[in-house]
């Protein structure tokens, strides 16, 4: 399994990258492999506000229907329609694929998220 430095981890299994005030938002490595084959994903709207910790979207895989949950606040700035094209992309390269991008609303919420090494530990206790 594939975890990345330098982002934001969560128990739901959603990735972080911030940068410039803006998250981008995708699915880790550990998530696609227990999901399986992905075959829709359920984008949200540009100028939807995400709440952290509610639901924000959708993915169906062949193994079951999966709500994916906001990591952290913030009004949706950009969706990656390009996964629309190929949902998997996600399971091939989850860390290079995200689903949507966030202006942040409380940059305090990336200090309840882990960084990879305690991510690590949380899936191997999971495992």
């Amino acid at each position: 399994m594939k975890i990345v430095q330098g982002l934001y981890y969560s128990e739901d299994h959603e990735w972080v990258k911030v940068e410039d005030g803006k998250a981008k938002i995708g699915i880790t490595d550990y998530a696609q492999h227990q999901m399986g084959d992905i075959v829709y994903v359920e984008l949200p709207d540009e100028d939807d506000e995400l709440e952290a910790g509610e639901s924000f979207g959708v993915i169906e895989s062949v193994k079951a229907a999966s709500d994916s949950f906001a990591p952290v606040s913030g009004t949706v700035t950009a969706v990656n329609e390009d996964i629309e094209d190929d949902y998997a992309v996600l399971n091939a390269q989850p860390y290079e694929n995200w689903i949507v991008e966030v202006e942040l609303s409380d940059l305090a919420e990336l200090d309840k998220l882990m960084d990879a090494e305690k991510y690590e530990a949380f899936t191997s206790e999971e495992a």
